[in-house]
Order: structure tokens, then sequence, then C-alpha cells
């Protein structure tokens, strides 16, 4: 009789704890992916923006002046294959060319922040640029960050969007940094317009799994089972892509055309050890740059004038 009783105790014992542990895991599923993927993170504020880059790359001041005032910057909407509303900034080259750039930005960034590589492209080397605001960034609608996977399908049509104003015939490098540099490397697997020549990728992560496992074990000392698992499968429900499905290594792996890797190596956030299985799962051509002691996305700020040159070298030898 006693142990008939301790047996239903522990039945009972068992069965609370299962189902402490599936309500923690779902309820910490839902928290992760809002936390991770919610816009209500991000820095869309266009005046704090500006003055985060002129406190940071003063030169851009004067350059950004002198295009507004001929009206050169001009902000340009789509609608994406979502049915949301899309931005993007468009600068001509200061002389009639076919080169032009499509320049991404990183996570809870917007095309702001990529400024000081429009002014690269511009400024330094005469391209046409265009700067697109990723969704939930900028002035691009959307409440949920994407990762660069469905981010992936409004860059290519940011390149038909291009060609339309630059003309058919330009030639295309899409160069992007952190998140805009696995956005880059997702674009690079699809089948993309002819105008597309080559891709530059400075710091971007091998997945949105591999990413997130590590921010995970970092920030709140927690494994990948079972809250990755449940996460990922709340994000494919919910938003219909899953974390081992957005994979820049896998994109990579189908890309034919040239690609210049760049990576810091005292970069923690996404840690310098991503850039090689990335690169050694590139056919060539690719060539791959280890920026000592540059963090996470600080590899232009530390030197541009290096970054300048090895952009310069690496695009001259594709973009005509």
């Amino acid at each position: 009789m006693v142990a008939k009783k301790v047996i239903k105790i522990i039945k009972y014992l068992l069965l609370s704890l299962l189902l402490l542990f599936v309500a923690s895991t779902v309820g910490g599923s839902f928290y992760m992916l809002d936390y991770s993927l919610s816009s209500k993170h991000n820095n869309n504020d266009e005046a704090e923006s500006y003055k985060y880059m002129y406190d940071n790359y003063p030169y851009l001041h004067q350059w950004v002046d002198s295009l507004n005032k001929v009206s050169a910057l001009k902000d340009t909407f789509i609608i994406g294959n979502e049915n949301n509303k899309l931005h993007a900034y468009f600068i001509a080259a200061n002389k009639p060319t076919k080169k032009t750039a499509i320049l991404v930005h990183g996570y809870t960034d917007n095309a702001i922040r990529m400024m000081m590589i429009g002014y690269l492209y511009n400024h330094d080397l005469n391209y046409n640029v265009v700067l697109p605001d990723l969704r939930a960034h900028g002035k691009s609608e959307g409440n949920t960050i994407q990762m660069g996977w469905k981010d992936r399908l409004d860059v290519i049509h940011w390149i038909d969007v291009a060609k339309g104003i630059y003309g058919d015939s330009i030639n295309i490098v899409v160069h992007g940094i952190s998140m805009g540099a696995a956005t880059t490397m997702m674009v690079s697997g699809e089948t993309l317009p002819s105008n597309v020549k080559c891709f530059v990728e400075d710091c971007g992560y091998t997945s949105v799994w591999d990413e997130f496992s590590k921010e995970l074990e970092e920030r709140f000392n927690l494994p990948e089972f079972p809250l990755m698992y449940a996460t990922s499968m709340l994000c494919d429900i919910k938003y219909n892509w899953n974390f081992k499905e957005a994979s820049p290594l896998n994109q990579v792996k189908k890309c034919r055309l040239p690609m210049f890797f760049i990576h810091g190596d005292a970069d923690t956030y996404v840690p310098t050890w991503m850039v090689y299985p990335l690169y050694e799962a590139k056919h060539a051509p690719k060539e791959l740059w280890i920026v000592r002691g540059a963090e996470h996305a600080k590899s232009y700020k530390q030197n541009p004038q290096l970054y300048l040159a090895k952009v310069k070298a690496f695009t001259d030898k594709y973009i005509k």
C-alpha cells in the first residue's frame, strides 16, 4: 500500500516536472524569438543615426551635405513580395558609369549607418550606390527582423530596381557588413541577373543557428537544447523560416561568382572562426582578408585607406 502511494507520488512529480519543462521551454522560446527578432530593438531614428555617423566618420558630414545640396541623395520606395513597403537611398556617381554597389547594413542598424561604405564606393571609387533599409529597419516596414533570409529576396528586388534607374548594362557588387554580410552571402546562392559580378562580405555569420546558439550561451549561459530547437520551430511556424535554413554557409556553397571575405581577428560578436568554414565552402574565385586587431564591424573604421585599397583591388578585377 505504501509502495503504491510512493509510486503515485513519483508519477505526479514526474508529470509536474515534465509540464514545468514544457511550459518553461514554450515560454522561453516566445521570449527568445521576441528578444532576437523584434523591431522594437532597432535604431530607426534618422537624426540620431546621422549624429552617430558624423561622430565616428566626421568626413561624411561634408559629403552628405554636398549630396543634399544637389538633391543627389534620393529616397526610393518599393512594395516587397510580402506587400510591405521597402526603402532605399540611391546616389548616382558623379560621372556616368556602369559601376554600381548595393550596400547592406547590419542587425538593428539602417542604411544611414552604411554611409561610410557608401562614401567609399561613391566618393572614392565613382560608383552608383544603393543603400537599402532591410525589413523592419530604417524607413522599411515590418515588425520582425529576418536575419537576412527573407531580406535576400528584397535585395534581389533592389538589383532589378537599380537596373531600372541606372540602366540594364550596369555591373554590380553586393557588399554587406555583419547581418548585411550574411544577407549578401544568402543572396549569392540564388539565381541572379548577369549584372551581378561579385560580392564583398565583412564579418558575416555561418548561420542564424550558430550565431543565436553562441549568444544564448554567452548571454544566458544556456545550452542549445531545448530552447534553440523550440525557438527555431516557433520561428518556422510564425515566419516560415527556421534558424538552420537561414544559412550563409549553405548559400555560398552554391555561389560561383567571386567573393571577398573580410573579418577582424578580434571579433567576438560574430567570432572570427566563422569566416574559415565560409571561405572553405566557397568555390573559387575567392579572397580572404583577416584584419589584425579589428573588432566586430570595425575593419573599415580601423584603417579606411587600407580597406579602400583592398576592396578596390578586388572589385577592379570584376567591375568594369
